[in-house]
């Protein structure tokens, strides 16, 4: 192992410490780092969708409108299901199941990822039909092995995590088992290896969003070891790079929601207390004056069930600090223009003893 990997490694371990989620926050930096995962991997694969339109279908969880959309909610279910699942052992099974959400979600997807077209070349540089999926006993065979090696019991000697969640990635990019989504079936598996050998902020980190600014690196990561005796250090290289930079990404916006949060303190005292995600609504408003809430929106944010997503919404209305409208069967919840003197007088009028006033903030995410 080069000195560099091995620093590199050291890095994300440290950065793991550094960017510590708050259980406040969890929920909805959850959610923010599926969906940035879900909309680049499919990038990466060919499916290109405005990231505002496509965050704006996952997050109000409206219908896909056409096929690109319906392959990014599909690979948005399928890294639901790894996080779910990230504490039972890899099987030959969970891998096709995983692929299958994948391919299926994209079947009529435009771009190069219908029917049983390869993933496409992720630089440009390799041409899409040089390279064909194994037939189906070399897949079996293919799939056992990875099992194999991605829980554990090979090779009989230690192997850091962060390194087998990355060869784990390359051998399904490289053996390519299924005639479509291998790329993003690969980075799936990765997300799976590392929250499985313990390492649960990975629910927080993207690495697609890294990878997409520069697929050309990534494609050429690849082909190095291809081309050079199969040396994976090429790629173990890269990928190190990228997570660290990811890392980096979660750390610093922990810190910028940190900051919104400490200055919104003042605003919120005097109001009988807020819950964690009422607050979250009242910085985003301060924030963005201009935004609109909706029930099914508030939901899948925060992990919550409608009625609670409702509840917290109609309350923030009843205090006067939302805008509540109707469109057809469906409330929407608007910020008022005046927000900070209506906190203002909220906190006046009602205002909590002081062993209930929330001084407890989560401020200090670390």
């Amino acid at each position: 192992m080069p000195e560099s990997l091995a620093e590199l490694l050291h890095r994300v371990d440290h950065g793991m410490i550094e960017a510590m989620v708050g259980p406040d926050m969890a929920d909805r930096s959850m959610a923010r780092a599926l969906w940035e995962e879900s909309i680049a991997s499919a990038a990466l694969a060919g499916v290109a969708v405005p990231y505002d339109d496509a965050r704006e279908m996952l997050r109000t969880g409206r219908e896909p409108k056409d096929g690109r959309e319906r392959a990014i909610v599909g690979l948005c279910r399928a890294l639901e299901s790894v996080g779910e699942r990230s504490g039972e052992p890899l099987s030959p099974k969970g891998i096709v199941a995983l692929n299958r959400c994948i391919a299926e979600g994209s079947a009529d997807a435009p771009g190069g990822v219908c029917g049983n077209d390869q993933d496409p070349p992720l630089g440009g540089q390799t041409p899409a039909g040089e390279r064909k999926s194994l037939s189906a006993d070399a897949r079996e065979q293919c799939l056992e092995s990875i099992c194999e090696f991605a829980n554990g019991p090979a090779p009989n000697f230690f192997v850091h995590p962060l390194v087998r969640a990355v060869i784990l990635h390359f051998w399904v990019l490289h053996e390519r088992p299924f005639p479509n989504g291998n790329g993003r079936t690969a980075r799936a598996l990765f997300k799976w290896a590392m929250l499985h050998q313990g390492y649960p902020l990975f629910a927080f980190v993207a690495i697609s969003p890294v990878l997409l600014r520069a697929p050309d690196r990534y494609d050429r990561a690849i082909q190095q070891v291809e081309t050079d005796e199969n040396d994976l250090t090429y790629f173990l290289l890269h990928q190190a790079g990228v997570i660290c930079e990811a890392v980096e990404v979660l750390s610093e916006r922990m810190e910028r929601q940190t900051g919104e949060l400490r200055g919104a303190v003042a605003k919120f005292r005097g109001l009988v207390a807020l819950n964690p995600r009422q607050q979250a609504v009242m910085v985003h408003a301060l924030r963005t004056r201009e935004a609109s809430y909706l029930i099914a929106g508030h939901q899948r944010s925060h992990g919550v069930t409608h009625q609670t997503a409702r509840d917290d919404l109609f309350d923030l209305a009843r205090r006067e600090l939302l805008v509540v409208g109707k469109a057809g069967r469906r409330y929407f919840f608007m910020v008022p223009g005046d927000l900070d003197r209506r906190l203002q007088a909220a906190g006046g009028r009602r205002r909590a003893p002081a062993a209930s006033l929330n001084d407890e903030l989560p401020t200090n995410l670390r």
